[in-house]
């Protein structure tokens, strides 16, 4: 039976801590919001410390435990060590309306002996030996938002406590302690200059028993009167700096000894200790035994496997645990739609009940652990709420992009085989509406596989008729019956490590999609390392992901990323020009006081285009924002240049990754701290570069494999040499594991071609530094806009037109977009239908197939294709043309196979006579420092 937490929308539980180097000892006393004098009760418990250093520390240390209520604060005991045993005792006094509810529960969670040990605090010193340890482990760590030392819930189970200038009426008590330098308690933090202990290394995680439910806290300590919560700051994952960089002068000098470089070195060198602390600040039911298990013999793609035997709960761990460590008041969800024009503003509490509700609903139709739900929804809340839900269940979500078209729908139905879809009505453009349900019930006639039910969340705009015969349930409706029967789903059931947390369908060459696993473990240690590193986040913090909760950025920066780590994530529905004009983004950054901003440079083109002068960013307060990140596509240097500008000097960084990995696989990391919580400098940003490798990611350069006697023979590539980059295996926690129903696939297209590498598909160069330069694509994967778009799903609906008998689809640059895809048909003998009509013909059928986001408008008829003798389109040899190479200049190479070297001459013609020649696809912009940069390899 899986373990199950249980936490309703008005009660809480006290969180679990899986984090042996951040265990305290000590009890934190939950209070009644109620204004009344402590009771006369009180209960004697030993802790005995860990640690020789905790014993130390607790010989010397003087600790006051004091209850935190609403209206009235009471200290409640003091405790000292004693230097023999080194025990800590606690006398508490706490409220009756508490320690009853307390002990009912505690049953449940510590075992009667603790729940006697609570009602009648006479009982043997034995039975409080043996169970002291096992709460005060799960419910206290220190808060260091303030400059003397309280503790609070752990960081391994909320991270989350409030700043000193936070009055809280939270559920916990604080214990003020004494804090000698020989304690190992030390936690650095960017821009505090409080003393610190002296460091001590991690201890090693070591595999504790795991319990199988919780106790069960009031609802009313639950509510901070404050709800603009300043995050506490994590404890960061702790390294010493090297000579060369005790002043930040040195940092434009040694990139070797940077401390990004030297963290990344040190991610590969010990990953059990580098990826065990970013699992130590999540709360894991059942702890793991090991971080990183090697397994040559494993009969799976992978021969390796993360955090085994662990068992955890990603909804928990991204809602719950901040709720119950007093943040529930803390907005979670910032909900803005222009094209809607509808705010809401969801608060963690909130949303803890929402999805509660929902996974009720989608529990109540028999879905559960192991099963598959699709989601199929615009950019509303309840596109979280359902994600969310799927999570808290163990059931394994599939979010469908809400541009895509009815055929693209109903191939991810057929490969993942839903027992359920949650749908809207419809989505919200500009200047129209589009039919989500018709393109999904269009989806869903296509398919042979038919789930019963489908949830459909009906806006106010472009509300649909539901077919009650076909499935159709209306959302509302459905939340509404759970709430009526007090069905709400409470608990959080616990599940494996490698559990997959969400399927999510990236292009694949043969135009069909590839179901991308990600498990829930790993995602949930390297996003919340991400979001500390990369952006230097905090709780508290506000970020604004200008993406689509469809495609992995979405999964990683809108959801998962900012909820678990305490974040208030913006989710907007609207364009960043047109909605109402290009200052739309910056209102935003304003209004919600973001620090993180994510977006594409497609967008950030588009402002640009229509505000050259940067008229419209000035008007707004953009001083909350400490950092601009990039992704999607290539950037260019322009754009880098002026939004740099526009945002004050801020840094803008653009980062290089991809559905497969489900982190950023380069950058350049804003929130590295040293050993004393001083801020490193980041790496300097370099024109052309997605910067360096990311902690976990071992990026190398190989030449093409070369057939020997004996197999393949591998070549690793020196610096600023171009070549297939890769990444030496083990891959870090949050990549792929598999391809959903497609083990095969997945070392077929990944794994075989470098043997001991993943192949990430793109080609480039590392430079003398090591940052690292994504030059093109090595396969037929076209970056439409920041969207992955494979020339082969084109292809396959060109060629369903009745005219057309063979065609071929090339990426061509754009100054806006970075690529759009252009089609090369040639037509069948006999025909007799004007080209005209035939080229505005493709052009409809694609966007009808693919939807707007293919960005296909051009189609031209040409005489012939070139070909390999074995009949193979030579599409690399059509991108060289296009791109400017030729007979004439000797930079055109003929294939060897090619089956009629004349059809050269002819394709060059032709693309002369269309004005295509000179336009370098590949690099997916205009660049002159990209160009400069090609022609030195």
């Amino acid at each position: 039976m899986a373990h199950q937490r249980s936490v309703s929308g008005l009660r809480s539980h006290a969180p679990l801590s899986a984090c042996s180097h951040l265990r305290r000892n000590t009890l934190c006393v939950p209070s009644s919001r109620r204004s009344v004098s402590p009771p006369s009760l009180s209960a004697t418990i030993s802790l005995r410390p860990r640690s020789s250093a905790a014993a130390a520390a607790a010989s010397t240390g003087v600790c006051t435990v004091k209850t935190v209520g609403l209206d009235s604060a009471a200290t409640v005991g003091t405790c000292c060590g004693s230097r023999a045993t080194a025990p800590l005792a606690v006398s508490a006094a706490v409220s009756s309306g508490w320690h009853t509810r307390f002990a009912a529960h505690a049953r449940t969670r510590f075992g009667r002996d603790c729940c006697t040990l609570l009602k009648h605090p006479t009982s043997a010193t034995a039975t409080a030996s043996a169970t002291a340890n096992n709460l005060t482990r799960h419910l206290c760590t220190p808060d260091t938002s303030s400059s003397s030392l309280l503790f609070r819930f752990p960081p391994s189970s909320t991270s989350l406590s409030s700043s000193s200038s936070y009055s809280s009426p939270a559920a916990t008590s604080t214990v003020a302690r004494s804090h000698p330098s020989s304690s190992s308690f030390r936690y650095s933090t960017i821009g505090r200059t409080r003393p610190q202990p002296q460091q001590q290394k991690p201890t090693q995680h070591q595999p504790k028993k795991s319990c199988t439910s919780i106790p069960t806290l009031t609802s009313r300590i639950l509510h901070p009167q404050n709800s603009h919560i300043q995050g506490s700051r994590f404890k960061p994952f702790s390294f010493n700096l090297r000579a060369s960089f005790a002043s930040s002068a040195a940092v434009q000098l040694d990139m070797e000894n940077h401390p990004q470089a030297l963290l990344q070195q040190s991610s590969l060198q010990d990953p059990d200790q580098y990826w065990g602390h970013y699992a130590s600040l999540l709360h894991w039911d059942t702890p793991y035994s090991k971080v990183l298990t090697l397994d040559p013999a494993s009969p799976s793609p992978v021969s390796y496997t993360w955090f085994k035997d662990g068992r955890l709960n990603t909804c928990f761990n991204a809602i719950d645990r901040h709720v119950l460590a007093g943040r529930g008041k803390q907005v979670a969800v910032y909900y803005d739609s222009p094209l809607n024009n509808e705010k809401r503003q969801i608060t963690y509490l909130e949303l803890l009940d929402q999805v509660q509700t929902c996974a009720g609903v989608i529990a109540s139709h028999g879905i559960k652990k192991g099963d598959m739900v699709l989601i199929y929804m615009p950019m509303v809340p309840e596109a979280l709420v359902s994600m969310l839900a799927c999570a808290r269940l163990g059931v394994t979500h599939s979010v469908v992009f809400g541009g895509f078209a009815p055929l693209e729908i109903q191939k991810r139905i057929q490969d993942s085989k839903p027992k359920l879809i949650i749908g809207g009505s419809c989505g919200i453009e500009v200047n129209k509406t589009v039919p989500y349900k018709e393109m999904l019930d269009k989806a869903i006639d296509m398919s042979d596989h038919k789930p019963a039910h489908r949830i459909i969340f009906q806006r106010d705009v472009g509300r649909v008729a539901l077919d009650h015969s076909r499935g159709d349930l209306d959302w509302h409706d459905e939340m509404q019956r759970i709430r009526l029967a007090g069905k709400q789903f409470k608990e959080c059931v616990s599940v494996e490590s490698d559990h997959p947390l969400y399927i999510l369908y990236t292009s694949g060459t043969t135009g069909l999609p590839k179901g991308v696993v990600r498990d829930n473990g790993g995602h949930a240690t390297q996003t919340l390392a991400t979001m500390r590193n990369l952006f230097g986040a905090h709780p508290g913090d506000v970020v604004f992901c200008a993406s689509d909760v469809g495609w992995v950025v979405g999964h990683s920066f809108i959801c998962y990323g900012p909820l678990l780590l305490g974040c208030s994530t913006v989710l907007y529905e609207g364009k960043p020009v047109g909605t109402p004009d290009a200052g739309a983004f910056f209102r935003i950054i304003q209004e919600y006081k973001v620090s993180t901003w994510y977006t594409a440079p497609t967008a950030l083109r588009a402002i640009r285009r229509v505000d050259p002068e940067a008229t419209l960013s000035a008007q707004y307060d953009l001083h909350t924002l400490r950092g601009l990140y990039l992704a999607g596509e290539r950037s260019d240097t322009g754009t880098i240049a002026h939004f740099r500008k526009v945002i004050g000097g801020k840094p803008v960084v653009d980062n290089y990754w991809s559905t497969e990995s489900g982190s950023p696989i380069t950058g350049a990391c804003q929130g590295l701290v040293d050993a004393h919580g001083t801020k490193v400098p980041p790496i300097a940003i370099r024109q052309g570069s997605a910067g360096m490798a990311m902690p976990g990611y071992d990026i190398r350069v190989l030449a093409d494999p070369e057939e020997t006697s004996t197999g393949y023979r591998l070549k690793e590539l020196g610096p600023s040499t171009f070549g297939n980059i890769v990444v030496k295996l083990p891959l870090p926690p949050s990549a792929l594991t598999t391809l959903w129903n497609n083990s095969a696939g997945f070392q077929k297209s990944y794994l075989s071609r470098f043997p001991g590498y993943f192949d990430t598909g793109d080609a480039g160069i590392i430079d003398e530094d090591g940052y690292v330069h994504v030059m093109s694509r090595t396969d037929d994967i076209m970056q439409v806009a920041g969207h992955r778009l494979s020339t082969g799903s084109v292809e396959q609906i060109l060629a369903e037109h009745p005219a057309i008998s063979e065609c071929c689809v090339v990426p061509l640059s754009d100054k806006l977009k970075g690529q759009v895809p252009m089609g090369l048909v040639v037509l069948k003998f006999g025909v007799t239908e004007k080209e005209e009509d035939i080229m505005k013909e493709t052009v409809h059928m694609v966007r009808h197939n693919l939807g707007a986001i293919a960005n296909y408008n051009q189609t031209h008829i040409i005489r012939r294709l070139p070909k390999t003798r074995s009949g193979k389109i030579l599409r690399r040899t059509i991108r060289d043309i296009i791109a400017g190479k030729s007979l004439e200049n000797k930079q055109l190479v003929i294939p060897a196979t090619i089956e009629d070297p004349t059809v050269l001459n002819e394709l060059e013609e032709a693309m002369s006579n269309l004005g295509l020649v000179g336009n370098d696809g590949e690099a997916g912009k205009v660049d002159d420092t990209v160009k400069d940069l090609k022609a030195k390899l």
